[in-house]
């Protein structure tokens, strides 16, 4: 099958494209937003094949995951809608941009993205995010605590960067990701290929998840596949993601806090916590499960269309 995609989501599309089937990714000369290509810090296989938007044919399915990116699929060609994140604004009222439609179908990465967006009457889906085995895995030999992050210094309440140095008493906080760059209080790792970002943090004791209002950040995942123990908020799909035997858990930062001093303190404790976060994140977000997920839906879609 060929599938249309934008390079928008690194993590994501790294999971997706392993599947079976080819992946025409829209290239410019800018590499901007409308035109990235291939993915430059990820590994993807050769049937991504990046080409200008206007050389791209024999389009099967499209998957969009911005609403400007409707106009920009050829008629006719079925779209799935993959929704990435929470909704913003008046949350309770919030109407999904591609609500009542009956042209497409919105597939949610999480129950949590299902239940809180209005979508009105068009069709919906969620499939749960899969991870592939990372190369890394947890040692925890070095006495400091990991986030992941992007853009922290802009989005700032939203990825919870105004509790980073709440937890730098318990231990030194290292910040991995995007836009790090200008944190005070932390250490900052910005824009690291994936695998060598994974080879960091493997060496981390604990794994911090401090978003306030965030689908499920992939990295939260990855940390847990490589046998990390989670420390996080209790907040959107965290709660189904980290049982209680995996990771600890709670809106009460202090506890939190205390966790981080207990895990740094007994590293046999840790190793207990991530031993159990990698066995539940390899069950339930697994490769195999999420693409064996994605071929029955696009599939799905592809025949309803003919």
């Amino acid at each position: 099958m060929n599938i249309l995609l934008w390079h928008v989501h690194g993590s994501w599309t790294t999971s997706f494209v392993q599947g079976k089937h080819r992946y025409l990714v829209p290239v410019n000369d800018a590499r901007d937003e409308w035109g990235r290509g291939r993915a430059r810090t990820f590994d993807w296989p050769d049937t991504v094949e990046e080409l200008p938007l206007d050389r791209i044919r024999d389009v099967d399915v499209a998957i969009a995951q911005r609403p400007a990116e409707l106009d920009l699929i050829p008629p006719h060609v079925p779209v799935i809608y993959v929704e990435h994140n929470t909704p913003k604004g008046d949350v309770p009222a919030t109407r999904h941009p591609l609500a009542d439609r009956d042209d497409l179908l919105i597939a949610h990465v999480t129950d949590f993205n299902e239940l809180f967006w209005d979508c009105g009457g068009t069709r919906t889906t969620v499939v749960d995010h899969g991870v592939g085995e990372p190369a890394a895995r947890w040692t925890g030999d070095l006495d400091r605590l990991a986030i992941v992050t992007n853009e922290p210094v802009r989005r700032g309440r939203v990825t919870g960067t105004d509790l980073f140095g709440r937890f730098t008493g318990a231990a030194p906080v290292d910040v991995f990701g995007m836009g790090v760059t200008g944190l005070t209080g932390v250490t900052t790792y910005e824009d690291l290929p994936q695998q060598a970002m994974h080879a960091e943090l493997a060496r981390r004791r604990a794994y911090l998840h401090l978003c306030r209002w965030t689908s499920l950040g992939l990295s939260l995942i990855e940390a847990m596949r490589m046998g990390m123990p989670v420390i996080a908020l209790a907040t959107t799909e965290a709660v189904a993601a980290v049982p209680p035997d995996a990771g600890i858990l709670s809106t009460r930062v202090d506890t939190l806090v205390e966790a981080a001093r207990w895990l740094i303190d007994e590293p046999a404790e840790a190793a207990r916590l991530g031993e159990r976060a990698r066995q539940v994140a390899t069950t339930r977000y697994g490769l195999d499960r999420f693409l064996a997920d994605w071929d029955r839906l696009l599939e799905e879609e592809s025949c309803a269309s003919r």
